[in-house]
């Protein structure tokens, strides 16, 4: 099975003021143990079980998405920039994507995703 691998994308280091290094370095670095720490639980698995485990990290994803998405309100009333809160969001978002991007994985990834909306057994039909 293929290794996923994930990258900073340039619209959201793009997005980071001009001269800023250490928003991209710590970017770059929890993309790194994302990816390092995916790769290290799906080795070896099939793609139902990779996908179960890539799932966990999507769900925590957009929950860091979502937090960060809720900051930038709360920073304009304060009168502080929101940048970083809105460049880290894109950065979630952006990896969700990337990992749908595996063609290897995405099909399985949708399957693990639906089958969590029914987890109590009942599956929708055509009728």
């Amino acid at each position: 099975m293929p290794e996923i691998e994930l990258g900073v994308p340039r619209g959201v280091i793009e997005s980071l003021p001009e001269g800023e290094d250490t928003a991209e370095r710590d970017m770059r670095r929890a993309i790194a143990g994302i990816q390092s720490r995916l790769n290290e639980e799906i080795d070896g698995s099939d793609p139902a079980e990779a996908a179960a485990v890539v799932v966990d990290a999507i769900e925590r994803m957009e929950e860091q998405a979502s937090t960060y998405h809720e900051f930038v309100p709360e920073l304009r009333a304060w009168g502080q920039s929101p940048i970083y809160a809105i460049a880290w969001r894109n950065l979630y978002v952006e990896l969700i994507g990337q990992l749908y991007d595996h063609e290897w994985l995405a099909g399985e990834l949708d399957r693990e995703r639906n089958f969590r909306l029914v987890d109590d057994g009942i599956r929708l039909s055509d009728l």
